[in-house]
């Protein structure tokens, strides 16, 4: 169990089939869930509803699954755990004044003197008030000094090509690591050349080069001498490439500098600092040292040499990311990685350093494009304990199992699968794996409700109910898949989806809680009479929703982009921008809050400006296959071509 702490129970009573949705911290106790879900997956049921048996985990979620928030508390060090299968102590559990029986295995158990102390006020203690809670956790250790120990924050700047007014931070790298002290009058910076070689590291340790406590400077007593450091920092771009004296200037050694500064910080984890997070600024491949990487590749696949380059671009073409990665976390380093770049990157051979060291990849298309400065204000660091019990009933029969769907739970475990699928096989097999789920969810929900009857010969003479019209949980699945099949995740690499955006969709999508992911599958159209006024909350992303709605001006959310869109015929009148003051304002800047990462926000003027970065998200009326064809493709033929492979499935 990590520092964010779950404790997580699933109370069942023989079988249960379900879908759930349940929204907890990262680090968790991944054994009785996984007893649960394996105990209830050997059943038959599960296999002829169709419905992929799955949980969805939400790290750090506000709410609970049912928008609940936890009850808090504290000293969650003294919460009873059964001394059998290691449950959390929960309201479901029977309690007297010597002992407790464990809600999930029966098991008794005796309490401690301080949890009998505890709860002779039941009414202070969390766990015994809400079955979802957070209680704090002391921090343990202390640095040499006797200073509680601190979260660290290390950025880690790209020289090789920084512009005038980019980010800054206390450590830079090109052909050289420059390590920042920022704790004096005036900066220093000392620097460290970085071996050429790609088999070669720094001879140098760094403490010797200046100790870290020298370098991890108190943010609360050096802001203006952080603010001078920035002025220090000098693009090198003018000598990006060249070779002196046997030495190439300029290059990007991005690999040679983490594992050095990892090395560097890992040897006070746990001591200085309880948690160290670098956020790593990359402007381009790194090209130069340790884990130089080859975008000849990209190239290649241009030039067409028969290969599929959806499959030969996905894959990492180096370990060295990967192994560098069990590095940071051996010396409890978080890493995220913000790629500021329109070039070909390799982020499929980065995006290891930060997906597996607990962090997160972002891509910039350029810095005057970016919401990087929002996204970094993001990040706090707390220790606490979480623990959620969920209780569900059995399901009887299949329309129960229907009835418990949760579809933003089934697409999330649909994306994920389709996005090991296309790492594996390539983005045509995970595209054939979705569309083929679908027939065949379709074919078992018809055949369960008897729609399906055959006439002499196995011809089918009954009507395929296609929108699931006796189930309202499966109904919204039809659009979410055809519309994950429009998503630039599983387009196809010759219409024009770049390999590195790709991967950071495959990054995004794999961390997203389910609410979000479907916003950013199927966005969210709602229209407002007025900038003061909403109209209605949802609309289908199409063109004929925005003729039918009557209303002057929309909201689009795709939850990595906010879209105003004033229609062509609405009233001069209406002030665009919207107001600073007004409800859709409003709106917009409670969306921007709640989203991890920050989203665009454009205004377009129909009938004035080009809309067309807005007329793209109305996907309903667009080919599912990218022939770019309109009118009689679309939505309504993707569901007639679902009836007629459910027909071929059934015969």
């Amino acid at each position: 169990m990590g520092m964010n702490e779950l404790g997580f129970s699933l109370m069942y009573d023989g079988n249960m089939y379900a879908t759930l949705k349940v929204d907890v911290t990262l680090d968790w106790d991944i054994v009785n869930v996984k007893k649960a879900i394996l105990h209830f997956k050997s059943t038959d049921a599960v296999e002829a509803g169709g419905v992929p048996w799955g949980l969805t985990v939400t790290p750090f979620a506000a709410e609970d699954e049912l928008g609940k928030p936890p009850a808090y508390g504290a000293e969650g060090h003294l919460l009873p755990r059964c001394e059998n299968c290691w449950a959390y102590f929960n309201t479901y559990c029977e309690l007297d004044q010597w002992a407790w029986n464990c809600s999930l295995c029966g098991t008794l158990n005796g309490l401690t003197s301080e949890a009998i102390t505890r709860y002779a006020a039941p009414q202070s203690c969390p766990e015994m008030m809400s079955s979802f809670i957070d209680v704090e956790i002391p921090v343990d250790g202390s640095d040499r000094d006797g200073v509680q120990a601190r979260p660290v924050y290390v950025a880690a700047v790209d020289l090789s090509s920084l512009a005038p007014g980019s980010l800054f931070g206390l450590a830079t790298f090109s052909h050289k690591l420059g390590l920042y002290d920022v704790q004096g009058p005036v900066p220093v910076v000392k620097n460290i050349l970085i071996p050429q070689d790609s088999d070669e590291t720094i001879p140098i340790s760094l403490e010797d080069v200046m100790p870290l406590i020298s370098f991890l400077a108190p943010v609360e007593t050096c802001k203006d001498c952080i603010a001078a450091a920035l002025e220090t920092l000098k693009p090198i771009t003018s000598v990006a490439g060249q070779e002196i004296d046997g030495i190439l200037l300029g290059g990007r050694g991005f690999g040679g500098a983490m594992e050095a500064l990892f090395n560097y910080l890992g040897s006070e984890y746990g001591t200085t600092f309880a948690l160290a997070r670098v956020f790593a600024f990359l402007s381009g491949t790194p090209d130069y040292g340790a884990g130089q990487l080859d975008t000849r590749r990209y190239g290649e696949q241009y030039a067409s040499k028969g290969e599929d380059a959806d499959r030969a671009l996905l894959p990492e073409q180096t370990p060295f990311y990967k192994d560098l990665a069990a590095v940071a976390v051996q010396a409890g380093v978080c890493v995220d990685m913000f790629a500021i770049t329109n070039e070909y990157t390799d982020l499929a051979s980065l995006k290891f350093l930060s997906i597996e060291s607990g962090g997160s990849l972002f891509l910039y298309s350029s810095t005057d494009d970016s919401t990087l400065p929002q996204d970094i204000p993001k990040y706090s660091l707390k220790r606490r304990l979480r623990i959620r019990t969920v209780q569900y009933q059995t399901a009887r029969e299949i329309s129960d199992l229907y009835d418990s769907v949760e579809p933003e739970v089934v697409l999330s475990v649909l994306v994920h699968k389709v996005i090991l699928a296309s790492l594996e096989q390539g983005v045509r097999e995970g595209r054939m794996l979705l569309q083929d789920w679908l027939v065949i969810l379709t074919a078992q929900y018809n055949d369960a409700y008897k729609n399906i009857q055959y006439g002499k010969g196995g011809s089918v003479i009954s009507h395929v109910d296609v929108a699931f019209s006796q189930c309202p949980q499966l109904q919204p699945l039809p659009r979410l898949i055809f519309a994950l099949l429009r998503n630039p995740l599983l387009r196809l690499h010759e219409e024009g989806v770049h390999p590195d955006y790709r991967i950071y969709l495959q990054c995004l999508f794999s961390s997203l809680d389910p609410s979000s992911l479907q916003r950013a599958i199927y966005p969210m159209l709602a229209s407002f009479a007025s900038p003061d006024k909403q109209a209605y909350p949802r609309h289908s992303l199409s063109r004929a929703a925005l003729l039918t709605s009557g209303s002057p001006i929309f909201l689009l959310d795709a939850f990595t982009a906010l879209i105003v869109y004033y229609s062509s015929t609405a009233d001069p009148s209406l002030p665009f921008p919207p107001p600073h003051d007004c409800l859709l304002r409003t709106t917009i800047n409670k969306l921007k809050q709640e989203r991890s990462i920050t989203p665009k926000l454009l205004f377009i003027k129909g009938g004035q400006e080009d809309a067309t970065i807005f007329e793209n998200f109305l996907i309903e009326e667009q080919d599912v296959f990218g022939t770019g064809l309109t009118s009689s493709t679309g939505f309504v033929s993707f569901l007639e071509e679902i009836t007629r492979n459910v027909v071929d499935y059934v015969k």
